[in-house]
């Protein structure tokens, strides 16, 4: 009697709906993968291995629930530490009872010890900017950001940065009068009255200990048509100087700056070479600050940027790379994995990147609940790697992945198991119907 395909039928059925109630269950499970049952037809054994012709199968079996590993839709959010894979990858997760799991929930936060954790606790891998000197967690210049290990925002700040370079972009007035250079022992010029010079600008910079200091450039015309045999032919010359704090002692003549037909920097004669020979490679022109109080070190002041056009001088953009000590004041995730902190100072530092890991056949993987799966020997070798690297997927920071369950799709595959249940059951009833018959002959 065919109750054995019956019952068969009724329990695969069953499965399937409990698959499927799973599915629909996680719909809203951030980075869930839906699965789907395979189904496999059963034959009874024949003890001599011979092949019937008219074998008839005794039902039907689960062989496998299997999950789809398709990219579930991306959803933004307001925690920029929340991130979504788009493309291949994982996540891979320290567990606190010992081990990793891998999961493509990237809902993150950070712990009071600054580790990056999913909501159990758990933290996020990848690699760390590991300061080579000292050992501390952060970015330096030299950091080096191939340390496996949990990844963790350090919560010190970062140290001042002493001006080194300064860079001017701004134009002196062609129209400019010449201001001959008064005799010894008066002065050149003095910064409180502006008949000694033609020009004047400031720009902020820093010493070592991150103090702000007002480091003021005053330019003055000292000359026209200098030498027109020269090649190029220097057809104005201006005079710079250079004042700290407004402190008259610290006056210095740094530089003679000379200009070409095209209002272009023709040569440059530094006044202040304090020990280090200004670089002039090519038509890069260059002076230095020099040392003081405020500088023990030379800085070099880009003047290349320097025109000499018609109208009136004004400043277009004035640099330098020193800044003040800062705190942490936010973070960003690009979308190659990089975790860049940024600071009050307005310095950013580079904290580690995020890794990736990638598995060979992904449905070996073993799933353990709590968006994890670990990996076993089926789902074959796995790869670390960076996002954006290979076969990597890349990140979407502020953003999750939702689960890719399509709830239409599991609606239509539950009424369909529901019918087939039905049969199965209607196959049951019958076949008892026939024996009832049987049984009753007599």
């Amino acid at each position: 009697m065919a109750f054995q395909q019956g019952l068969s039928g009724l329990n695969s059925s069953s499965k399937a709906l409990d698959v499927i109630s799973n599915n629909v269950a996680n719909a809203s499970t951030v980075g869930f993968k839906n699965s789907g049952t395979v189904f496999a037809d059963a034959y009874a054994s024949s003890l001599t291995g011979a092949v019937s012709k008219i074998q008839i199968g005794i039902g039907s079996a689960v062989q496998a629930v299997r999950q789809a590993f398709t990219q579930g839709n991306v959803t933004t959010t307001s925690n920029p530490l929340d991130m979504a894979i788009n493309g291949n990858g994982f996540f891979e997760i320290e567990l606190q009872n010992g081990g990793y799991a891998l999961s493509r929930n990237g809902q993150f936060d950070i712990n009071k010890e600054g580790y990056i954790v999913t909501s159990l606790g758990d933290r996020l891998m990848g690699y760390q900017a590991i300061d080579p000197v000292s050992g501390d967690v952060y970015a330096p210049a030299t950091a080096s950001v191939d340390t496996f290990r949990p990844l963790i925002v350090p919560a010190s700040g970062v140290g001042a940065i002493e001006t080194s370079e300064i860079s001017l972009n701004l134009n002196l007035s062609a129209d400019a009068e010449v201001i001959p250079t008064p005799a010894p022992p008066a002065a050149a010029i003095d910064p409180s009255d502006p008949l000694t010079y033609t020009y004047s600008t400031g720009i902020p910079i820093f010493d070592s200990l991150g103090k702000e200091h007002t480091l003021s450039f005053y330019f003055v015309r000292r000359s026209d048509v200098v030498d027109t045999t020269t090649a190029p032919p220097t057809y104005s010359e201006w005079d710079a100087y250079t004042v700290v704090d407004n402190d008259t002692s610290t006056l210095t003549h740094n530089s003679t700056i000379g200009f070409d037909g095209v209002g272009r920097v023709a040569a440059v004669t530094p006044h202040v070479t304090a020990g280090v020979t200004p670089p002039t490679n090519g038509s890069v022109f260059s002076a230095l600050l020099g040392t003081d109080a405020v500088n023990p070190n030379e800085s070099t002041l880009g003047l290349n940027a320097i025109t000499q056009f018609g109208g009136e001088s004004k400043p277009r953009e004035l640099k330098q790379d020193g800044a003040p000590p800062g705190e942490i004041s936010g973070l960003s995730i690009s979308r190659n994995g990089i975790i860049q902190a940024r600071y009050s100072n307005g310095d950013t530092k580079d904290v580690g990147i995020v890794n990736l890991t990638t598995v060979r056949n992904n449905n070996g993987l073993s799933p353990i609940g709590n968006n994890y799966w670990v990996e076993t020997p089926e789902s074959g070798g796995f790869a670390r790697g960076t996002p954006g690297n290979g076969m990597n997927g890349v990140i979407s920071a502020g953003q999750v992945e939702e689960s890719n369950v399509d709830l239409t799709q599991e609606l239509v595959q539950m009424i369909i198991q529901q019918r087939n249940y039905q049969a199965n059951a209607q196959s049951i009833r019958t076949q008892d119907q026939i024996l009832q018959t049987l049984v009753n002959l007599r």
